[in-house]
């Protein structure tokens, strides 16, 4: 680890670094993880549209399919899925027989919206360690799902619009396909016994659309500022029974006004399991739904790989490598770059 970011010397390549550098292997396309201004990317192919989105229009951005060996200098590189987001991927780097496995953020729950994490094999495993602490276990997203519709539905039936906020990439997709795959009725009816009306925040909308150009099935939405109705019924108050997806930043500011006085908000995330945390940031619910590895999937994915070394980064790292310790297993966290202020994917 450098102060730019993890550097791989045998190949000239850092990893998700945190300043410009000649040569930079994103493992996916959030701020803090993919920052504008190196010479050359390279990233997973299903990652590549997102990852353009978010540089400059003159990035110069490679996409290799997953499990597809390239060289860097003396390194063999791959992506292999890491089940976080769309297209991002663990990075598999292989020097002198030596194989080291970067996961970038990854979880193992389903995901309707990417492909599913990849278990590979390795030498040296450096792993996000965001929730590693024996309280974070997550419940199966279906249920927390379905409990998310049941809120919405109550606030619906009390004449209320609904707002979750929710990480503008990402979580946001995964929301919207396991809000489709809910049985007919789980959902309130729109206007006029219409089918449910889901609106997006302006940040949403373009990422949502690259979801759905790669054939991703997701809840039909539309976005606020489009809303087209005549404008009397778009005074406040007009958009009871609605759900609206939003970022966390959107609460507390004059946005959320047009939503009308009584408007329920939520949060949904992995530091929702926290009930503090949920009364700290002034949510009327919390829903645990989180794109990282619980502790129990931590745990389960570092045995699995066979490592023999294991360096955490991000969050609870030293507890994470203190208790690999205790079983036996070289491991140690890593002290990297400060993440800059901003995206939140938890």
């Amino acid at each position: 680890m450098t102060e730019r970011g993890l550097w791989c010397p045998a190949g000239g390549f850092h990893i998700d670094p945190a300043v410009p550098v000649p040569v930079a292997v994103v493992t996916h396309a959030h701020a803090d993880h993919a920052r504008p201004g190196s010479a050359l990317y390279y990233c997973a192919e299903e990652g590549r549209t997102l990852l353009a989105r978010r540089m400059p229009p003159d990035a110069r951005i490679v996409g290799v399919d997953y499990a597809a060996p390239f060289h860097l200098g003396g390194a063999r590189v791959s992506f292999h899925p890491a089940g976080h987001l769309r297209g991002s991927a663990q990075v598999r780097v292989e020097v002198g027989g030596s194989v080291w496995v970067a996961s970038g953020d990854y979880k193992r729950q389903p995901d309707p919206t990417c492909t599913p994490f990849e278990v590979v094999h390795c030498d040296v495993f450096i792993t996000e360690s965001t929730f590693a602490l024996p309280i974070y276990a997550w419940d199966p997203t279906e249920r927390v799902v379905a409990a998310l519709a049941a809120w919405w539905r109550d606030n619906a039936a009390r004449g209320q619009a609904s707002i979750v906020c929710t990480y503008a990439l990402g979580k946001a997709q995964r929301l919207l396909a396991e809000l489709a795959r809910l049985a007919p009725g789980s959902l309130p009816a729109g206007e006029d016994a219409g089918p449910p009306r889901v609106l997006l925040h302006g940040l949403m909308e373009p990422l949502t659309r690259v979801y759905r150009d790669a054939g991703v099935a997701m809840i039909d939405t539309a976005p606020v500022l489009d809303d087209d109705r005549p404008r009397a019924r778009r005074a406040r108050g007009s958009f009871a029974g609605a759900l609206i997806v939003a970022p966390p930043s959107a609460v507390g500011t004059p946005w959320v006004r047009r939503f009308g006085a009584g408007v329920r908000t939520a949060f949904a995330s992995g530091w929702m399991l926290v009930r503090g945390v949920r009364r700290r940031r002034g949510f009327d619910a919390g829903f645990v739904i989180s794109d990282h590895a619980d502790w129990p999937d931590l745990l389960r994915t570092v045995r699995e790989t066979g490592a023999t070394r294991v360096l955490t980064t991000h969050g609870s790292g030293a507890t994470l490598a203190r208790f690999l310790r205790e079983q036996g297993v070289d491991a140690s966290p890593l002290q990297g770059p400060p993440a800059p202020a901003g995206e939140d994917d938890a």
